[in-house]
């Protein structure tokens, strides 16, 4: 299996280098065959080739790449879409129409939380909404008809919200049974009208799933309140992008929260940690990896799952519980979460807790 590897700018080359030293570990481990090949993205690709992503990494990763595990972008600092700056991220999404991302967040035991007992996952619609750099054909969804006037257009589709909620009680299935579809109808009447209606189209092919329909600010509310009550969430693109985010850092810090953006017809995954760049600390080898290693451990498994490879689920779950054994240790802790240490010693800590196991 190939897999295309793009550490992007900021932190990302730092958290690549310690994720590729835990998933060859768990490659020699479970004798997986993976190779991996790295692409120029972001800044580095910008200075090299006059865009920070070209259409033919791209269509690379789309014909000759089993996965993708791509590091995090300063997209706020890049040059206008003109000049090059296009969002890497967005442009995996769209580019393989990775419709799917997929945010766990779970709190532990073992590490300071906000949230006892939570455990859930946001399958969060990526590919329209009010992300104005995805939803039109030609041009972008946002404009100014004069200098003191900005308008957004947000498109929700019937395509796009029926498999995100395919996806959504799918999951349920193979969890708790429970899906909550978060929305806000009352104000939204056409866009996110649609997407309820579309959920519960989807929800009669699932009779054994218990659902729930709850507004978003509410549940943004009931999240800290009652985190331990959810279990799957569905959402459009905008509301998922913000919940997840929240329920992460609720978790313990956004620096533990793994991501992976898919498309379950295509077979296409894309490992993407939830977090930015960082630029501040670039540089430092302080940055916490967590994140991007479990996105790598998310498709694994998720590809071992699409393709009934057995080997390659047992690899995910075996980095998810190396990474749970070095975090339950004080002193293997990065410094977001209270310790000292840098991140390829974290990342070594985690490869050897594979190698041992």
């Amino acid at each position: 299996m190939r897999i295309m590897t793009l550490p992007c700018d900021g932190i990302g080359p730092e958290i690549m280098a310690a994720t590729l030293e835990v998933v060859e570990a768990a490659n020699k481990k479970f004798d997986l065959g993976l190779s991996f090949h790295e692409e120029e993205s972001g800044f580095t690709s910008l200075k090299n080739h006059g865009i920070t992503l070209r259409e033919d990494v791209l269509t690379r990763a789309r014909t000759e790449f089993d996965g993708v595990i791509l590091g995090t972008q300063s997209h706020m600092d890049y040059p206008p879409v003109a000049e090059g700056g296009r969002n890497v991220s967005a442009g995996f999404r769209i580019g393989l129409d990775l419709y799917a991302n997929v945010r766990p967040a779970r709190s532990r035991d073992f590490l300071p939380n906000k949230a006892s007992g939570m455990d859930l996952v946001i399958m969060r619609e990526a590919t329209e909404g009010f992300y104005p750099d995805r939803n039109m054909f030609k041009g972008v969804g946002e404009m100014m008809p004069d200098p003191d006037m900005a308008l957004s257009v947000r498109k929700i589709t019937r395509h796009g919200s029926m498999r995100i909620c395919r996806e959504a009680f799918k999951l349920a299935m193979q969890r708790k049974k429970k899906v909550a579809a978060i929305h806000k109808a009352n104000s939204f009447l056409m866009t996110d009208g649609l997407f309820l209606e579309c959920f519960r189209e989807v929800a009669k092919e699932f009779p054994e799933v218990q659902t729930e329909e709850l507004i978003v600010d509410a549940f943004a509310a009931l999240l800290v309140r009652k985190p331990q009550a959810y279990d799957v969430v569905v959402a459009t693109n905008f509301y998922g992008d913000i919940l997840s985010d929240l329920a992460s850092e609720l978790s313990g810090s956004l620096g533990l929260a793994g991501s992976i953006n898919a498309n379950a017809e295509t077979g296409l995954c894309c490992a993407q940690a939830q977090h930015g760049s960082a630029p501040d600390i670039a540089g430092k080898n302080v940055a916490n990896p967590t994140s991007l290693i479990l996105s790598a451990a998310m498709m694994l498994t998720w590809l071992g799952e699409q393709r009934g490879v057995q080997k390659l689920m047992d690899a995910g779950n075996a980095i998810a519980a190396a990474v749970d054994k070095a975090l339950d240790d004080p002193a293997k802790r990065t410094r977001d979460i209270g310790g000292s240490v840098n991140t390829d010693q974290f990342g070594r800590f985690v490869a050897e807790a594979i190698s041992a196991a």
